[in-house]
């Protein structure tokens, strides 16, 4: 039966084989009128932006709850199931929620990884379709990212007025896959029997659509009017003065939010068992914020009273950019922290490379240093850990003792084989704990006023635990050039990978005694932030040698597609 706010649920025994609510059902657990959204499909629409000038359902704006995780094992460890579970298991305890995720790229869909929309008993559907092209939000970003490029490339070719540098051009252009021999290409202006003009012959890049700045933006933008201004101060290159050219300068914003006009508006679409779900933005917690937009957040906290917002990766990556660059930029304060661990990620960070052995006692120092990460932001703390049919009742216990003997409370989730049913335990333990604090007083990890250099030493050594940082020569003049473009005072987005608190994927647990060693800087102006490298990141992705997508079909007698997973 439809519900209302705080009205139950009955559910199926197999929430698989129950079908999925028309959208205007989804929309009416909402209280949407139809003048508030625009149905796409069956089964998903897009959300109207004057949502965001509505007073909140019932006069009070919801408590957002993030989920992020200790370090992950390369298949990734049921942070999306768990998320998804638990906003399932917040309405199978009477509570109005939402879930707010990402959409996915298509780079790991067919790469590594698989789909991103959960799995098992805890997906957000149509899966496929969410997996795929959705609603084309990523292929208007793509687009508006490449028609920059064309400009650039075009205002050299006719006489480039602005006196472009064609040396300095950072805007590189952007594809959704993975595709490592687009890492360096060469490009021309001028064609075979024409005259060399500026920018002819020069060296290009391209990078995901996930890593776009026009991505970050979207997601970090408050409406369509601050999206203009955020384009608009893209810095794309530098004159031969040595002065920066943005996007205005070249006439780009408005027939870049032209193409965009759609993708500002969050997807609305469901759990497997009905649960209204917010699906919208792409960017990478590594090289990027890593949330979803911050639209669907304000638009989700006006419609129930639980929000769920995934945050990319670790604690050390998507939890610390959402509280140092979303939660100052947006506003929106968390209410608990969910940390997602389980048995076989703890395992891989206690592996002894020396031994080939993988410890469990040895792994809990990763669990140690991500709950030390989440508390230094002094938000209230709920260990998950998510079960899978490997773990052992002697290994599940050695986690709660360890839980336990930190005073950190833990639930068990088990959402992949049960649903909401199965993420009960932690969906009431979590709406305990923001009950039991009212009032709490998130802080960053870094002051505005610090200087881009204190900035990202104090995430490296208060979050990831290093003893220092190590700037490379081209990382020193690139952030002086931005410090003289008045851009030194920007927070920081350290680009830097997921597989270790450290820069080196190799190194588990949580070490001590290492520096971390910025190699680059990049300034994303539109965005609102400076991008510190560490080590050596790939913003442009390479399929494996055997790749998901070789498991990814269409039925051509039913037109349904297989092998998303």
């Amino acid at each position: 039966m439809l519900y209302g706010r705080r009205t139950l649920v009955r559910y199926p025994e197999d929430p698989l084989t129950r079908k999925l609510l028309p959208i205007e059902a989804i929309a009416s657990k909402l209280g949407l009128p139809v003048t508030d959204y625009e149905r796409r499909s069956p089964f998903s629409a897009k959300l109207s932006l004057n949502l965001l000038q509505q007073s909140p359902r019932g006069g009070r704006f919801g408590k957002m709850i993030l989920v992020t995780a200790t370090t992950p094992t390369s298949a990734g460890e049921g942070k999306t199931v768990t998320s998804i579970g638990l906003v399932q298991g917040l309405e199978r305890i009477g509570r109005s929620a939402i879930i707010t995720s990402r959409e996915p790229s298509l780079g790991p869909v067919f790469g590594m990884k698989g789909g991103a929309a959960g799995g098992g008993h805890a997906t957000i559907e149509p899966a496929d379709k969410i997996n795929l092209h959705f609603h084309g939000d990523f292929h208007a970003i793509t687009s508006a990212h490449n028609l920059l490029s064309a400009l650039i490339d075009s205002h050299l070719f006719h006489g480039n007025q602005l006196d472009i540098d064609p040396d300095a051009v950072y805007w590189p252009r952007t594809l959704d896959m993975n595709d490592r021999a687009l890492r360096r290409i060469i490009v021309s202006v001028s064609g075979p029997d024409q005259p060399q003009r500026d920018g002819s012959n020069r060296t290009d890049r391209f990078l995901i659509t996930a890593a776009s700045e026009i991505m970050a933006i979207l997601a970090l933008a408050s409406d369509r009017q601050d999206l203009r201004r955020r384009i608009g101060r893209i810095v794309v290159a530098a004159s031969r003065t040595g002065s920066p050219v943005t996007a205005a300068d070249l006439g780009a914003a408005g027939p870049m939010l032209a193409l965009l006009q759609e993708a500002p508006l969050p997807n609305l679409v469901q759990t497997c068992e009905g649960t209204p779900a917010l699906v919208h933005c792409g960017p990478f917690a590594n090289i990027a914020h890593g949330t979803s937009s911050v639209i669907s957040h304000q638009i989700a906290l006006r419609l129930a009273d639980y929000v769920v917002n995934e945050t990319g990766f670790a604690s050390d990556l998507g939890l610390e950019k959402y509280m140092d660059l979303v939660m100052p930029s947006s506003g929106i304060q968390p209410s608990l922290v969910v940390l997602v661990t389980t048995v076989q990620s703890l395992r891989k960070q206690g592996e002894s490379t020396a031994e080939h052995s993988q410890d469990l006692d040895r792994g809990l120092a990763n669990l140690a240093q991500h709950m030390a990460i989440v508390r230094a932001f002094r938000v209230p703390l709920v260990v998950a850990i998510n079960r899978f049919p490997t773990d052992s009742d002697a290994d599940l216990e050695i986690l709660r003792r360890f839980c336990a003997d930190r005073g950190a409370d833990f639930a068990l989730s088990e959402a992949f084989t049960k649903g909401g049913e199965g993420a009960v335990a932690l969906a009431q333990k979590a709406v305990g704990i923001i009950a039991a604090n009212p009032h709490i007083e998130p802080k960053t990890a870094y002051a505005a006023s610090h200087s881009a250099v204190e900035k990202i030493t104090r995430v490296a050594c208060s979050i990831y635990g290093a003893e220092g940082v190590v700037f490379s020569e081209q990382a020193q003049q690139q952030l002086a050039r931005f410090e003289r473009w008045g851009f030194g005072h920007l927070p920081v987005c350290i680009a830097k990978t997921q597989y270790s608190l450290t820069e080196d994927p190799a190194r588990h647990g949580a070490p001590t005694g290492w520096t971390l060693h910025i190699t680059a800087m990049a300034l994303s102006a539109g965005a609102g932030f400076l991008v510190a490298i560490a080590g050596s990141m790939l913003l442009m992705p390479g399929l494996p040698k055997l790749s998901r997508a070789l498991e990814i079909d269409l039925d051509d007698q039913t037109g349904q597609i297989t092998g998303i997973s």
